[in-house]
């Protein structure tokens, strides 16, 4: 549909990608740049464990995240046992609690000074050396911790697959004499495979991309890497080419995630939808079914919440007042700017593939929808290398011509920061809106033409009432996100500029784990709110289901 508005919708979506594409352009182009010694001090002595960590981490995590996500999707939705109603949102639940906040309050509680340790040793007597207990900061709780948090991605995806899944396929299985494992195991799992795949591969990208928990845990990975080389160092083209390597894994993820759909496809055979076949459960298999589910949530969310919530009651930040109102108050501007700009950006992006859904459009519109697949440790470094040549260029000009210098304009500003989370965050609220906008039909673009609107008094007069909820919704999502977000602001936040994230990171890295509670819990707080909102759109998601009370 061309207009004669198309070409601002054009030449907006190819600038927007340009600019998202700006940061993986500049990290791949350092690829070819010389390091000198250091890229080889790096290779000879901390690049393989960045690369085994990495690894085994994310191997870890997706193995924890399918059993655990799978399985209890399973459960909620084809079985009836005590506390399922409830375990189909509190499921949802670990999701509020960013990765990096439950390291901090399980290091403090399972360490040896811990209210854990210290209690075993009253009790029975116990002096160092004479029990044994799992190393707290080390690979393997690292892989632990992130599954409990981390599963939300595999459940969400995998319980919606099975909700989809034709009554018909489970009927043929159960004329064939298959059980209730085989029917899982050979029909539901099969059929629900994208989903799995979709969620797992959510799931590693998180996981590459997290830096708090893991430098906080001791386990050193590309992030903490990039971090160290740049700050540490202060080798910006070593940190972009540490960035490459991550973007590498990033690639290698996507690639064998589009790879395992292979050529098959996935349909539904009919439009009618009949109320799922649900398998009672009681005795052991119920409460079986009950500790399952109930394990995530209590070690993923309620232990974590509890923790924090007495850390912060006992101890709590001792700049609690102004200045953590001043915390507070930049992580509110931040995420509220960035979310608006995000919502705005991804409204123009998906309005001009329906104005203009040509090849090079779509194309565009998916470059610019690929932040959320990078790290952003690795659009921190991309973002941060033209803009500091940037900064340096535009202060030679005014020193020469006007005898001032100009400072830090773009790197050293808040503007840096909102150009980064809306890179990252760009496909949230594109996806959400894309989906919405999709459900207009096509004749009332049409009827608002003929009526004499132009594309943007129709997109402003038609569509965004229409999409008012989603425009919200994708507003929220991004607005969390943003509040949640660690390895981007610790590279890019201007000198003295804290947030609540910035405020819990340098607590914990100082050992003052009770006084990060009181940020950690305002996150977490915060986080609640886009598990509310899934949870009401997965409710009666389908076609055809009987709503009870």
């Amino acid at each position: 549909m061309k207009s004669a508005g198309g070409g601002f919708w054009t030449w907006g979506t190819l600038v927007v990608a340009a600019l998202v594409g700006l940061p993986v352009a500049v990290i791949a182009l350092h690829v070819f740049v010389p390091s000198g010694e250091i890229w080889s001090h790096l290779a000879d002595t901390v690049l393989q464990r960045y690369i085994t960590n990495t690894v085994l981490l994310g191997i870890g995590v997706c193995i924890g995240t399918l059993v655990l996500g799978t399985g209890t999707a399973w459960l909620v939705v084809m079985c009836r046992f005590p506390g399922r109603r409830v375990f189909e949102w509190a499921l949802l639940l670990p999701l509020a609690v960013p990765t990096y906040v439950i390291a901090y309050a399980y290091t403090d509680f399972l360490q040896y000074a811990g209210p854990l340790q210290t209690t075993l040793r009253e009790w029975f007597g116990w002096e160092h050396g004479d029990y044994a207990f799992p190393e707290v900061r080390s690979l393997g709780m690292a892989v632990v911790l992130f599954s409990v948090v981390l599963y939300p991605y595999v459940y969400l995806l995998v319980r919606a697959a099975f909700t989809e899944q034709s009554v018909c396929v489970l009927d043929v299985g159960r004329t064939l004499g298959l059980g209730k494992w085989r029917m899982f195991s050979r029909i539901a799992v099969p059929l629900a495979r994208p989903a799995i795949v979709g969620g797992v591969a959510l799931v590693m990208m998180e996981t590459l991309n997290e830096f708090g928990a893991v430098q906080f845990l001791g386990v050193d990975t590309f992030t903490t890497g990039i971090y160290r080389t740049w700050f540490g160092l202060g080798e910006q083209v070593a940190a972009a080419q540490l960035a490459a390597c991550l973007l590498v894994f990033v690639v290698i993820v996507l690639a064998l995630e589009r790879v395992s759909r292979g050529g098959g496809q996935y349909h539904h055979t009919t439009s009618k939808y009949q109320q799922l076949p649900e398998y009672p459960l009681r005795g052991a298999k119920a409460l079986g079914a009950f500790l399952v589910c109930a394990l995530p949530v209590l070690v993923g969310f309620l232990l974590p919440g509890a923790l924090l919530l007495q850390m912060a009651i006992n101890t709590g930040d001792p700049l609690f007042g102004v200045r953590f109102l001043e915390f507070a108050f930049n992580s509110v501007v931040l995420a509220a700017v960035a979310s608006v700009v995000a919502v705005v950006l991804a409204l123009m992006l998906s309005y001009s593939s329906r104005l203009n859904p040509t090849k090079p459009i779509r194309l565009a519109t998916r470059l610019a929808a690929s932040g959320y697949a990078v790290p952003g440790s690795v659009i921190a470094v991309g973002i941060l290398i033209p803009l500091a040549w940037l900064d340096h260029h535009l202060n030679l000009f005014t020193r020469e011509y006007f005898d001032v210098t100009a400072g830090l304009i773009f790197s050293g500003s808040a503007f840096v920061l909102i150009y980064a989370y809306a890179v990252r965050f760009l496909a949230v609220s594109f996806n959400t809106l894309e989906a919405s906008l999709g459900k207009v039909t096509p004749t009332m673009d049409a009827v608002a033409r003929t009526l004499g609107q132009s594309p943007l008094g129709t997109l402003w007069r038609v569509h965004t009432p229409m999409m008012r909820s989603s425009l919200l919704a994708a507003g929220i999502l991004v607005f969390v996100d943003v509040m949640k977000e660690l390895p981007a602001t610790v590279i890019l936040r201007p000198f003295n500029f804290d947030t609540l994230a910035i405020r819990a990171y340098n607590l914990a890295s100082d050992e003052r784990l009770a006084e990060s509670a009181t940020a950690s819990l305002v996150i977490v707080a915060v986080g609640i709110i886009p598990v509310i909102l899934l949870s009401r759109a997965m409710r009666h998601a389908r076609p055809g289901e009987r709503r009870t009370g």
